[in-house]
C-alpha cells in the first residue's frame, strides 16, 4: 500500500490493530502464550473471506456449477531480503542458483544505495546497476525498497569541506533518487541510523556531515530529508530506520519526525534486528513491536540476521549445530512477526554466506549456494502453510467465496473446453465482492 492509499484508509490505527487495548495487553504474556497464539493471530490480522464474481470473455458471469481454481501468486505481506549480490556471485553457476533460490521463496528486495559508493565519482551515480537489478525485480514480481538516501557512516572525498554545503547535496541526492526510480523504486529507507549520527567512526570517517548534522539539529535534519522525499515523490513509502530498541529511538528521532501540526512525516517505523550473538527471546521480539505499534504506523524488520555458526580463532563459518539453531529460529521469529499485526514487512540480511557483512554464516545459502535447513523451513512456511491455494464451485451469477492470505491471486476455469485465466488482488481494506474477468 502507497501513502496515499495508507493514509486514505486511515492507516492502522483505522483498522483498531497497532493500538488495540486487546493487543497492547500482551505484553503480560509469556513466551509459550504467544507462540501458542500465533496461529489465530495469523488467521485473524493476515487473512479474510473474499467474494468473487467471475465473469466471461464476453462479460456475462460464468455458469453456476463450474469448478474454479485460485492459486495465490504474491503475498500482500514483504518477505524479503538485501539483493547485493545479485549476479555478482562467484560463478555464472553461483550466480543462477541465487537468482533460482531469491525469486522461489521472496517478494521484496532491497538495494544498494550507499552514497559514498554509489557515486564514487561526483556526477556519475551508479544508476546502471540499479536498473539491471530493478528489472530483474519486475519479471519476478518483486517489490523493491531503496536504502539508504541518508546515513552517516562514510562520505567520499569529494564532498565540499563546507559542511553546510556537503549537506546542500546530501539533500539534493535525496530528491533526485527518488525522482529519478519514481515508479520502479517506491519504498526508501529515507535516513539510516540517526540515533547514533555522531559515533566514534562518523566523528572520524564522516566528518563533514557530523558536522553539519551537529549544526542543524539531528530533528531537522532528518524532518528536511524527509520532506524533501516525500516533494520528490508524494505516494512513495518513506521510512526511518534505526537498530535501536531503546527509548532513545522513539524519543530522540520519532517523535520529532513530524510536521508543524505534529502528524508524522514517516510512513513505516524502520526496525533492525541483526542477532549475531543469538537469536532474541519470544517475548522481547512482541514487546518491541508493542512498544513501536504504538506510534499507529506499520513496522518493517528491515535487516534480520541470524546466523548459522559461531565465531571463532579459526573464523566464522556454517556448522551443523549452526544450521540446527538457525533452522530452530528462523521460524520461530518470522512467525511471531507475521502474528503481530502492526508488521507489513521482513527483511533478510543476507540472503548467501557468499560477501556476507561481517564475512558471518548469515545467509540462507551457503558459501556453495545450497540451500540450508533455515531456507527450507521458511519456504514451507510463506510458500505452503502461509499460501492460500483452493478450488471452488461457482454459484449462480459467477459468484464464489473463499479465504485466504491478503495478496495477489490467479483464477483459472475450463468452459466449454477453454481454459480461463484472470487475476485480482485483496487486502484488509477490501469490503466488496471483487468482479474478475476470465479470458
Amino acid at each position: 500500500m502507497n501513502r496515499r492509499d495508507f493514509l486514505k484508509a486511515g492507516g492502522l490505527g483505522a483498522a483498531s490493530l497497532a493500538i488495540s487495548p486487546s493487543l497492547l495487553s500482551a505484553e503480560q504474556e509469556s513466551a509459550e502464550q504467544i507462540l501458542d497464539g500465533a496461529d489465530a493471530c495469523i488467521e485473524k490480522y493476515r487473512k479474510a473471506d473474499v467474494d468473487l464474481r467471475l465473469l466471461g470473455p464476453d462479460g456475462k458471469p460464468l455458469e453456476a456449477s463450474s469448478a474454479v481454481d485460485i492459486t495465490q501468486t504474491k503475498h500482500k505481506f514483504l518477505f524479503g531480503c538485501n539483493i547485493f549480490k545479485l549476479k555478482r556471485c562467484r560463478t555464472p553457476e553461483d550466480n543462477a542458483a541465487y537468482e533460482k533460490h531469491f525469486a522461489a521463496m521472496l517478494n521484496f528486495a532491497t538495494l544498494p544505495f550507499y552514497w559514498w559508493n554509489y557515486e564514487r565519482q561526483q556526477g556519475k551515480p551508479d544508476d546502471a546497476r540499479t536498473d539491471e537489478i530493478v528489472r530483474w525485480c519486475k519479471a519476478n514480481n518483486i517489490t523493491t525498497k531503496g536504502h539508504p538516501l541518508a546515513w552517516n557512516w562514510g562520505e567520499q572525498k569529494w564532498l565540499p569541506e563546507e559542511p553546510e554545503e556537503a549537506m546542500k547535496l546530501q539533500f539534493k541526492r535525496i530528491e533526485r533518487c527518488v525522482s529519478r526510480f519514481k515508479g520502479d523504486i517506491d519504498i526508501w529507507d529515507v535516513v539510516n541510523e540517526a540515533t547514533h549520527y555522531d559515533r566514534d567512526h562518523a566523528k572520524d570517517n564522516v566528518p563533514k556531515l557530523t558536522e553539519a548534522i551537529r549544526r542543524m539539529g539531528v530533528g531537522e535534519y532528518v524532518r528536511q530529508a524527509f520532506k524533501i522525499a516525500r516533494k520528490a515523490n508524494p505516494n512513495a513509502t518513506l521510512l526511518i530506520n534505526d537498530y535501536r530498541t531503546d527509548s532513545a529511538y522513539p524519543d530522540n528521532v520519532i517523535s520529532k519526525l513530524v510536521d508543524d501540526d505534529g502528524k508524522p512525516l514517516y510512513d513505516v517505523i524502520g526496525i533492525q534486528s541483526h542477532m549475531h550473538g543469538g537469536c532474541w527471546p519470544v517475548k522481547n521480539t512482541w514487546d518491541v513491536c508493542q512498544k513501536f505499534a504504538k506510534f499507529g504506523r506499520p513496522l518493517h524488520f528491515t535487516e534480520t540476521t541470524i546466523v548459522s555458526g559461531r565465531r571463532t580463532d579459526q573464523g566464522w563459518n556454517t556448522t551443523p549445530e549452526g544450521e540446527k539453531y538457525q533452522a530452530e529460529k528462523v521460524p520461530e521469529f518470522y512467525t511471531v512477526l507475521f502474528s503481530h499485526p502492526a508488521v507489513e514487512a521482513i527483511t533478510w540480511w543476507d540472503f548467501t554466506d557468499q560477501g556476507a557483512w561481517q564475512q558471518a554464516p548469515a545467509g540462507f545459502l551457503r558459501k556453495d549456494m545450497t540451500p540450508k535447513p533455515a531456507y527450507e523451513k521458511l519456504h514451507g512456511l510463506i510458500k505452503s502453510k502461509w499460501w492460500t491455494k483452493t478450488k471452488a464451485t461457482l454459484a449462480v451469477g459467477g459468484k464464489a467465496r473463499f479465504r485466504g492470505f491478503f495478496g495477489q491471486y490467479k483464477v483459472t476455469a475450463r468452459i466449454a473446453g477453454r481454459q480461463l485465466t484472470g487475476k485480482f488482488s485483496f487486502d484488509k481494506g477490501t469490503k466488496k465482492a471483487i468482479d474478475v474477468k476470465l479470458t
